[in-house]
Formats: structure tokens, sequence, C-alpha cells
């Protein structure tokens, strides 16, 4: 394992980063109060009251495919770091085989497409069915401008397949519905050589959650579902002591969630 990369089976996976939010942390999590942060959580907050979310990607090598795993914001001003940390990390957008979206938040499609071309020229992009549906309903879709951008191209650029649950990306990699946070949103089920993985997508946006399952960040579409499915999957992954991969962790996002002194836990690995 290097600082960035990590196995699991016969599959690597390699953090990738296109920068970062601070957004005011009782914004984002308006079911929290400063005071909890503040005396729980201090080393997750700047001075400002802010919580740092960093905007992931991952690269999964599988069965002879490279996977890339959400692709980002690609902020308009240029500042997305996913192309340059791709190359220093050694990952060839042209090799990439399959892009994978968890979901279709804006934070997680932005470089699907870079002046209208895809950036991933020769991979097919792998859309999760029920969040195509939700998105493309003509009232979401005309005050969704990324989809609009960034993921309508696709279809008639004949380079996206709309994706089932349970679905098999790679002998190694299955989708799970992981709902709440957008309808049709999934994670990956990552099982490889008797090890056990899972890359989380948006179940989970901030380790604080680990203990604080209640919390809903502010852009969960059904706040009801997405608790329902955070508190499921986190006491699976905890049981299991499945890898995990979140993109919006710290960098670089990989970890286990565990038991100490009675409360749930992220520990980074």
């Amino acid at each position: 394992m290097t600082e960035h990369s990590m196995t699991i089976g016969k599959v690597e996976l390699v953090s990738l980063t296109d920068g970062g939010m601070g957004p005011a942390a009782t914004d984002f999590f308006p079911d929290s109060t400063m005071d909890t942060w503040r005396s729980e959580f201090p080393e997750l907050l700047d001075t400002d009251g802010n919580i740092g979310l960093r905007l992931g990607s991952l690269a999964v090598r599988s069965g002879g495919k490279l996977v890339i795993v959400d692709t980002g914001m690609q902020f308009p001003d240029g500042s997305g770091t996913l192309m340059t940390d791709m190359a220093e990390k050694g990952v060839d957008r042209v090799a990439v085989d399959l892009v994978v979206m968890t979901h279709l938040h804006a934070d997680h499609v932005g470089w699907n497409l870079t002046n209208g071309a895809p950036t991933f020229p020769n991979a097919r992009y792998l859309v999760p069915r029920t969040d195509w549906d939700y998105w493309t309903q003509p009232d979401v879709l005309a005050s969704a401008e990324h989809v609009q951008n960034q993921v309508l191209p696709l279809e008639k650029l004949n380079i996206m397949d709309l994706i089932e649950d349970d679905y098999s990306i790679t002998d190694d990699l299955t989708t799970i519905a992981t709902p709440g946070h957008t309808p049709g949103h999934i994670s990956i089920v990552i099982v490889s050589s008797g090890e056990r993985g899972f890359i989380l997508g948006d179940v989970v946006h901030s380790p604080a959650q680990a203990h604080l399952t209640d919390w809903n960040p502010s852009f969960d579409i059904d706040g009801e579902t997405s608790r329902k499915t955070r508190h499921a999957i986190l006491s699976q992954l905890e049981s299991d002591r499945s890898v995990v991969a979140s993109g919006h962790f710290p960098d670089p996002g990989f970890g286990k969630f565990v038991r100490e002194s009675g409360r749930r836990i992220w520990q980074g690995v």
C-alpha cells in the first residue's frame, strides 16, 4: 500500500481528488449543532466552523479493466485537479475502460466530458437507471445544468449504458442499491480472493456520521430513506469489517468503521 493506493484481494484502488469544498458544518448538516462539532469532532473543523469535503474519485483495476468511479466537479474556473492527479498517480485516462457514476450530482459527473468530448475516450459510461429516470424528468432536468452538460450528451454519443441494481462491473465488483441521497444512488461491493471492500459513494459524507448516523446532509433528496440506508450500510460494514473507500472523507479516504468505547468510529488505514 502506498499513501494513495491499496489492494483488496486482486483489486487495486487508487484514490483520486478533484479538489475540495469547505461548507459551514451546520449548513451542510442541518441536524447538527456547532456545540456538538466543537466538543466531539473539533479535528474536522477549521477556525471558521467549516468542514473540509474532498471531491474524491477512485481508479479501480479489476479483472483486466481500468474503472473510474465518479468524475469529480471540473470547476468552471479550471481549478479542478482530477486530471493532474490521475497523471501524477499513473492513471492514464485514455486507458480507462469503464466510468461508473454512483449518482448524478454535479460533483460526481463533472469530468465526464471536456469541451464536449469524452474525457475518457475509450470508455463506456455506466449510469444507474433509477437515477437517470429521476434526473431526466423534465421538471428536474430544467434546473440540473450539470446533467444537461455532462450526462445527456453521453447518450447522444452512444457511449452510455444504463445499469440495474446488482450489476456485475467485473467479476470482483458488483453494484448495490443505496438510495436516499438520490433515488438511484449506488455503491460498489468488492469481493476478491476472500477479502471484502466497499466503495461508499455519498451514503456518508463525514467521519462524524459514523457515530451520529442520523445526520443527513442538506443535499439528500429523500432524507428518511437516506437515513435508513446509512444505518443499514454502516452496521453491515462494521460487522463484516470491510475496507471502505469514501470520496468525501479526508485523503486518501480508505478505512473501516469499527466499534471503540461503545461508539462507532471511522478508522483510517
